[in-house]
């Protein structure tokens, strides 16, 4: 028996709208994944402590606010300084303008607004390896 993914789903900064997080969280659960949710208003550092504490495959960042950008950099540098090694993701409103400088700072996967559950579950499949 292989032993399920493990993902932390975190809404960095001060986005308070959280129904697509706890959506996806679900999606992710009946898929057969463990799944942490952070609730509102993490930040950066506080996200890659958890992630690390709690031994995850992979994070996930809910960022519905326009802000994904700088919240990405700082993320990205927490991961880096905690020495966090897994892979990550952002949801949520993402301009394609956007997706190579989110890349270059090491986010594995970009789901904007309107994305299947099912191509975030194949997503994680595919990329978390053990």
């Amino acid at each position: 028996m292989t032993q399920a993914i493990r993902v932390l789903i975190a809404k960095p900064g001060l986005d308070g709208h959280d129904v697509g997080a706890k959506l996806v969280c679900r999606a992710l659960m009946d898929a057969g994944m463990e799944v942490i949710y952070t609730g509102l208003r993490q930040s950066p550092q506080a996200i890659a402590k958890i992630a690390l504490e709690e031994g995850v495959d992979a994070v996930g960042l809910s960022i519905l606010s326009g802000a994904h950008v700088p919240l990405c950099r700082k993320a990205g540098v927490e991961f880096k300084q905690q020495g966090l090694e897994v892979v990550w993701f952002v949801g949520g409103n993402i301009p394609r303008k956007d997706h190579d400088e989110l890349r270059e700072m090491g986010v594995a996967g970009i789901f904007p607004t309107g994305s299947s559950f099912e191509s975030l579950v194949s997503f994680l499949q595919e990329k978390v390896t053990r």
